[in-house]
């Protein structure tokens, strides 16, 4: 992220957990408005070393344990470089009589990364507390319209800063921006507690992958793919300002942005981000997204496009008239 960062911003700042945000206006007499993906994405932690070579593993974010089944995982190792290795259980065959075949959680499982012993395992660089990623698998579907790949929650919400900042036209723009992407969100949004105390925003915008409900069952507050950009109305740790709300309802209908509503049972970094100082103002742009935490998700490129739309049309308006105005409708 510190790279790209770099080639579309004025400067460059980080906090000490590692969030690290872009800034374009930043001496503009104007609200700060702080836009954020999360750099890490769900996977495992190396928890412990077989002596026959095995490595034993913890999850690092929300994984249902029965998708890591034979699945290709990396450990990244302290050069950087990757490990890879495969996901191993009892097959049916060898199971005893009576034994449960349904694999519960990590404990029923091993990664295999074709190590002999403990004493190859540590000859090939691998230590307790590295870090488990999927292997990617990025494809693009026959129609041209959609893309499988790993994490999606949250590259999407990365690279939309990135295309942010890359896209504005700061001349158009009364405010002060400042995009990119928090650290530690899967675990407890703990990079956005940080970042937003270094930044001091009015206004934040979430944006995130949530998890469509178009495969196996229809909501009409649950996303399709294909159903444009999510207005996360509700969540357990979230309820949309009032205000907010309005905003970027208005500002959709205005450019004739297609969006969907969206109701979660889990959080984004708006969650932490409202609670900062004296309260800020905030709300998630979020993008369906299918399969998430799992090793491969879908996503379609017009959704993208339409997050894309309604934020670069929402920084257009945003002075500090119209943060009073938001304010107002509580």
């Amino acid at each position: 992220m510190k790279s790209e960062l770099e080639k579309v911003s004025e400067v460059v700042i980080q906090d000490k957990l590692g969030s690290i945000f872009g800034v374009i206006n930043q001496h503009k007499n104007g609200p700060k408005v702080m836009i954020a993906g999360h750099m890490d994405e769900v996977g495992a932690m190396v928890a412990g070393i077989t002596d026959k070579g095995f490595i034993k593993m913890i999850p690092i974010g929300s994984i249902n344990a029965p998708i890591m089944m034979s699945e290709h995982l990396n450990i990244v190792i302290d050069d950087g470089s990757f490990v890879p290795g495969v996901v191993g259980a009892k097959p049916p065959h060898l199971l005893r009589d009576g034994a449960s075949k349904q694999v519960s959680d990590f404990d029923d499982f091993v990664l295999d990364i074709g190590a002999d012993s403990k004493a190859h395992v540590a000859e090939l660089g691998v230590k307790i507390g590295q870090q488990i990623v999927f292997e990617n698998n990025y494809k693009v579907s026959k129609d041209g319209k959609k893309i499988f790949s790993k994490a999606w929650d949250d590259r999407f919400g990365c690279g939309m800063a990135l295309d942010i900042l890359q896209t504005v036209d700061k001349d158009k723009i009364p405010c002060q921006l400042y995009a990119g992407a928090n650290v530690q969100e899967e675990v407890g949004l703990r990079g956005a507690g940080t970042s937003s105390y270094m930044v001091k925003p009015d206004l934040f915008i979430a944006v995130d992958c949530s998890p469509c409900s178009d495969t196996f069952e229809d909501s009409d507050i649950g996303g399709k793919l294909g159903g444009g950009f999510m207005v996360r109305f509700y969540d357990p740790n979230a309820i949309m300002h009032q205000g907010m709300k309005q905003f970027v309802e208005e500002t959709a209908k205005e450019h004739n942005i297609k969006f969907q509503y969206y109701k979660s049972g889990g959080g984004t970094d708006a969650a932490k981000v409202q609670l900062s100082e004296d309260g800020v103002l905030v709300c998630t742009i979020g993008m369906p997204s299918r399969y998430i935490h799992s090793s491969t998700s879908m996503i379609h490129l017009d959704d993208y496009e339409a997050v894309k739309a309604v934020i670069l049309a929402m920084l257009e308006k945003i002075d500090f008239n119209k943060i009073n105005e938001i304010k107002a409708n509580v």
